[in-house]
């Protein structure tokens, strides 16, 4: 496993296992069996609701704790954002069963993002919080959060697959120090992801699937990645991804498939703001 290292020290694998939309009955078998294959980054969310079978899990590992680099995430909270993001802190490590986090990332930009912030920022200095990061949030808003706050964001969690590369963000990311985390580096399979000639040509060449050669290219671009499978067998190959390496044209092919456009939903669409910001979780 190769890692990245955050710009408060903290060192963080470049490729771990996400559980965005696996539904809570079988999210403690799938971290048991990404952990049995090696994954030691794991990333969940209040929002997902399988916070607790993800605590299950590692507990049920026998991993070390240090070995392991865990990551939830705030929701939007209700006034006083900073005291109710103390609450959501605190359920999140109760749910999970740990005593410390890895990365807490703000899941959205929005909100009351400066009274979450300065909550965030106070479970950090306790080492409650070994990093803090935020998602979703495009360079205005990262900027403006880096500028009129007293720690930078170690990450920011980003759509990012070969279809939106988010080469315009990565400077300002990368000039603040800030690490770039992919979310949907498989696009989900749309566009036909898995069966692009482009991509299966490159696979072809390695003797390696396109799955592979997407997280990939990820890593090559310095990116720390968080595939999902409920199948242990892509567990295992989605793992198996630091024994080749892409050809400068070969990058400069996959580079041409950007869009510049999401493929899910846009933070700047007034709909999709005002979902995002009325929406709360029950718990």
């Amino acid at each position: 496993m190769q890692h990245v290292t955050l710009n408060n020290g903290v060192m963080m694998p470049i490729l771990g296992f996400g559980v965005y939309q696996i539904p809570p009955e079988q999210t403690e078998q799938a971290v048991s069996e990404a952990l049995a294959a090696g994954y030691r980054l794991l990333d969940t969310a209040a929002a997902y609701g399988n916070e607790e079978a993800v605590g299950r899990a590692i507990k049920g590992s026998g991993i070390p704790r240090e070995e392991l680099f865990i990551t939830t995430k705030l929701w939007v909270q209700d006034a006083p954002a900073e005291e109710n993001t103390r609450r959501a802190f605190e359920t999140s490590l109760n749910k999970l069963g740990l005593d410390y986090l890895d990365l807490y990332l703000m899941h959205q930009p929005f909100g009351d993002v400066y009274g979450q912030w300065r909550g965030m920022e106070a479970v950090n200095r306790e080492g409650l919080a070994k990093a803090i990061g935020v998602a979703n949030f495009y360079p205005d808003r990262l900027l403006d959060l880096i500028f009129n706050n007293e720690i930078t964001p170690a990450v920011n969690q980003i759509e990012t697959h070969p279809f939106f590369q988010r080469t315009a963000d990565e400077g300002p990311m990368r000039e603040h120090g800030v690490q770039i985390q992919s979310w949907g580096g498989f696009a989900e399979g749309k566009n036909d992801l898995f069966t692009h000639p482009v991509l299966s040509e490159i696979g072809q060449a390695h003797g390696k699937s396109v799955a592979q050669v997407v997280l990939r290219w990820l890593i090559q671009r310095g990116i720390v990645t968080i595939p999902k499978s409920v199948n242990p067998e892509r567990m295992a190959q989605n793992i198996d991804v630091f024994d080749f390496e892409l050809t400068d044209d070969q990058m400069a092919q996959i580079a041409a498939l950007d869009t510049g456009t999401t493929l899910f939903f846009d933070h700047h669409d007034p709909e999709m703001v005002a979902w995002l910001s009325k929406r709360r979780l029950d718990s």
